[in-house]
């Protein structure tokens, strides 16, 4: 179904005579949930043919490597396949390729060696503990990075790193994921970021908008918990997602768009539909025959022979994920389907006294700049 379709579904079943307002409610929904799942699946096919945009070069590990080029895609490649894994049914197509998305997220790593490698060469860095704790909530688990990872995590240093509220919320739900005690209470550093404090919506800019949606991602574990979002943010959300929704779509901010789009689908009780019916045709619309999203800007209009992607992958493969994890989210609630619980991490083995982490080996200037770039 295009989302012209769509869209005339809905006007058809809004005219006199159509059926009762239960069937018609049904008749919208149905369509809706189809062009999003549509949404979705175009956008993962096309994820799936770009994996060689993925692959990590093997220097990975050196200084002068771009960690926003290289570890940061294959991180939200597991990450937000990760969710779409777990909320598509599983006898959904979705459901299967998002697990070998995933897998191949994971082969790259080295089966986590290379996290291992990483977070012993930067200790004090986040990034590598939060990059493994979306493959941890997939259940792919690293014996030697755990074990580091604990340690470095009982140090003062650790529990004083200095961050972003929204920020240090991803890095408390990554040690949730991993099975590590908190280093701070979540509520207290929730209330400080952007949303939590309950910004002056008419405040809202591209930069606090990422702010707003990860905030939303790391308080709901990436759409599997809504019922973790306190009343008064979810009050908030729902009455402002709205207009942000459509100030993002008049200035051709896609990516931005799908990010508010997931945290209006990760919501507790029911999704906000009329917004979900507004935004999602004109996304479906924005949306390349390939699969593809330019993250902003006029989209490239279809051309029959031309055979040559309309995006550099740097320029769509974000927004085009966010796209198959937004749509994801949004056809489990519109048909009510519960995400499984997140797997139990294992029980911490007892760590040895004298056991202390290996020291860094990457300069405090270099890893800052790796840090910050992540």
């Amino acid at each position: 179904m295009t989302a012209d379709q769509a869209t005339a579904d809905r006007t058809a079943a809004d005219r006199p005579g159509a059926g009762s307002a239960a069937e018609q409610h049904r008749a919208a929904a149905s369509a809706l949930t189809g062009l999003v799942r549509e949404t979705r699946d175009r956008a993962l096919a096309w994820t799936e043919d770009h994996l060689a945009g993925f692959v990590l070069p093997e220097d990975v590990l050196e200084p002068h490597t771009k960690v926003d080029h290289t570890l940061k895609p294959l991180g939200e490649l597991a990450q937000l396949c990760g969710t779409v894994h777990r909320v598509a049914a599983p006898d959904d197509p979705a459901h299967a390729t998002a697990d070998r998305l995933v897998a191949f997220a994971w082969e790259q790593t080295r089966s986590g060696r290379l996290l291992w490698e990483l977070l012993r060469s930067e200790p004090f860095a986040a990034y590598p503990f939060e990059i493994y704790a979306a493959f941890a909530g997939h259940g792919l688990r690293h014996e030697g990075f755990e074990r580091l990872a604990r340690r470095i995590a009982a140090t003062r240093g650790w529990a004083c790193t200095e961050q972003h509220a929204n920020r240090q919320l991803g890095l408390i739900n990554a040690e949730r994921r991993v099975g590590i005690t908190p280093h701070a209470d979540a509520e207290a550093v929730l209330r400080r970021s952007w949303l939590g404090g309950l910004s002056e919506p008419w405040m809202l800019e591209r930069s606090s908008g990422y702010s707003l949606t990860h905030a939303a991602y790391h308080v709901t574990d990436w759409g599997i918990a809504p019922e973790r979002m306190p009343a008064d943010l979810d009050l908030y959300l729902r009455t402002w997602l709205p207009p942000w929704v459509d100030g993002c779509l008049e200035n051709l901010q896609w990516d931005l768009t799908g990010e508010l789009l997931a945290v209006a689908a990760s919501l507790p009780d029911a999704p906000p539909v009329d917004l979900l019916a507004e935004a999602w045709p004109v996304l479906a619309r924005v949306q390349h025959p390939d699969g593809s999203l330019p993250e902003t800007g006029p989209p490239v209009v279809p051309r029959d022979g031309a055979d040559a992607d309309p995006y550099p992958f740097l320029a769509c493969y974000h927004s085009t994920l966010v796209t198959a994890f937004a749509a994801a989210l949004t056809v489990a609630r519109l048909e009510g389907s519960p995400a499984p619980p997140t797997p139990v991490p294992p029980t911490p083995a007892p760590l040895t006294p004298a056991a202390t982490p290996p020291a860094a080996t990457t300069s405090a200037a270099t890893t800052s700049e790796r840090k910050q770039s992540a």
